[in-house]
């Protein structure tokens, strides 16, 4: 009956002298152990093979059998990732596990498993191929050494799964352990467009409840991912409040008070009003969704809401933007009967020209009114908010991933069930690969902020939309004009310049 080695390794003839299996020769038992483990490079060899590849560098051992399962185990393991990531995108597949908060615990449980067998195979090729002599301890810290190479990055890989089911959980309020688990397949397959409210807050110390400091709503074409940004100014006056809206009893006709009642107070104005919201848990949100719907002529799906202090920590854990600076810009300032003021006593400035921002003069540049006015605001934080999603370097990002989440935790609101979060993931995926970002700043060439008409407002953003919508341009020949244009034919406007027409994000940065 023939031997075979994964049932019998050593067999000894007649003068008591082994069979060396891995090497059919016949040996004393001194030699045949050096023969065997081939010395110190065949043991650093081996292990550090295994430390690459799990089980690798128990192939050409004894233990070949562990070796080949460890092996063929891992290859299959990141077979199946990598098709996944290739079927659905490796950014997308990416978002699609970082939205499932179950999927997130079921990768821990894989990632600590893994590490484990893979430090097994470490520890065993090191046993079967480590000589005998002097040296021992070194090759045992050098065992240790490469098992740690496995358990620091599959440890930081724990935390950060961690990390970010607590994040999903927190933003959306729910554990995911309810019976509703798995989102629709397509949830926008009777939907030709989400709408999403993209609001940035300002509810600092020294102000008193939330101020919207910051108003976009972001149109996308759920097949194509085509998207259409819409700002809004914030001292828009007499806005619309739906009858639908517990306000509306309050203000029939409107949110009319003069310059007292702009639109960025409508949030404050829910809030000081909850008597007139029984059950509903965020007043100020509802409200503002309800009349920036009503301003647009559109129905607002989901929001997002930013603390702008946080766009700080957020900017800073990127390692700052790059920004084409169109205008100089104050720094620490405010406009004081017409004069600019230095709040820190200091005159600073963020000059023309391409400059390298910090989260600190990043705010101040999608901030800072004084010198200029909403309008022109408006476009630098469109421009911000593209630089950010042009230049997010997915390294650094993870590096400062923990900061970063805390910022997440505590400075952003979503209204976006979890089980709709994959849905995000797909429909951000679209955007990505065949989207375009195209922008409609409602600014004062559009509306009167005093006066607003709200029902042009309506029929640019109808047209923005869907273009065939559009009225068509007059056949009629202009007459000259005695006036010299002030532009060149073919040149953009200034960032200065108001336009109503609906452009690349990147044209007006």
């Amino acid at each position: 009956m023939p031997f075979h080695d994964d049932d019998v390794h050593d067999v000894h003839d007649a003068d008591g002298d082994e069979w060396d299996d891995d090497y059919d020769e016949y040996d004393t038992r001194g030699a045949r152990r050096r023969r065997v483990m081939g010395g110190p490079g065949r043991f650093f060899g081996l292990t550090a093979l295994s430390t690459l590849f799990p089980g690798a560098g128990l192939i050409p051992t004894r233990r070949r059998s562990l070796g080949l399962a460890l092996t063929l185990g891992a290859v299959l393991l990141g077979s199946l990732f990598l098709f996944y990531a290739w079927r659905k995108g490796f950014v997308v597949a990416a978002l699609d596990l970082a939205v499932r908060p179950r999927v997130l615990v079921g990768l821990v449980v894989a990632t600590v498993v893994v590490a484990l067998l893979w430090c097994a195979g470490i520890v065993a090729t090191a046993r079967e191929t480590s000589p005998r002599g002097p040296g021992s301890a070194w090759r045992v810290a050098f065992a240790m050494v490469c098992c740690l190479l496995v358990i620091g990055p599959a440890a930081t890989a724990v935390r950060y799964l961690t990390i970010q089911r607590d994040v999903i959980t927190a933003l959306t309020g729910d554990t995911g352990s309810g019976s509703g688990g798995a989102a629709k397949a397509n949830a926008w397959a009777d939907k030709p467009r989400v709408n999403v409210l993209l609001l940035g807050s300002d509810a600092g110390d020294d102000r008193i409840g939330v101020r919207t400091d910051s108003m976009m709503v972001a149109s996308i074409d759920t097949e194509t991912g085509d998207t259409v940004l819409f700002g809004l100014p914030r001292n828009l006056e007499h806005v619309p409040i739906p009858s639908s809206n517990p306000l509306s009893k309050l203000y029939p006709n409107g949110y009319d008070c003069g310059d007292a009642c702009l639109l960025n107070g409508v949030w404050t104005l829910a809030t000081d009003h909850l008597d007139l919201f029984p059950g509903v848990d965020n007043p100020g949100l509802m409200t503002t969704r309800d009349v920036i719907g009503d301003i647009l002529g559109l129905e607002i799906d989901r929001s997002l809401v930013v603390n702008l202090r946080g766009f700080q920590a957020l900017v800073n854990a990127m390692g700052g933007v790059d920004i084409d600076v169109k205008e100089r810009v104050c720094v620490s300032c405010k406009n004081v009967n017409g004069r600019i003021v230095f709040t820190g006593g200091e005159e600073r400035w963020i000059e023309p020209g391409v400059q390298h921002l910090d989260g600190y003069h990043a705010l101040w540049y999608a901030r800072s009114r004084a010198g200029s006015d909403d309008f022109s605001r408006m476009r630098r934080q469109r421009c911000v908010t593209g630089a950010i999603l042009d230049q997010a370097n997915p390294v650094e990002l993870l590096r400062n991933y923990p900061a970063l989440a805390d910022v997440v935790k505590d400075n952003v609101t979503i209204d976006i069930p979890q089980t709709e979060l994959p849905a995000w993931a797909e429909l951000i995926g679209t955007l990505q690969s065949k989207g375009s970002i195209k922008s409609l700043p409602i600014t004062n060439k559009v509306v009167k902020v005093t006066d607003p008409d709200f029902d042009k407002i309506r029929e640019l953003v109808k047209s923005a939309i869907d273009p065939s919508s559009a009225p068509k341009p007059s056949t009629t020949t202009p007459k000259p004009s005695l006036t010299p244009s002030r532009s060149v034919p073919g040149s953009t406007p200034s960032p200065s310049e108001p336009t109503d027409q609906v452009e690349d994000l990147a044209a007006t940065c």
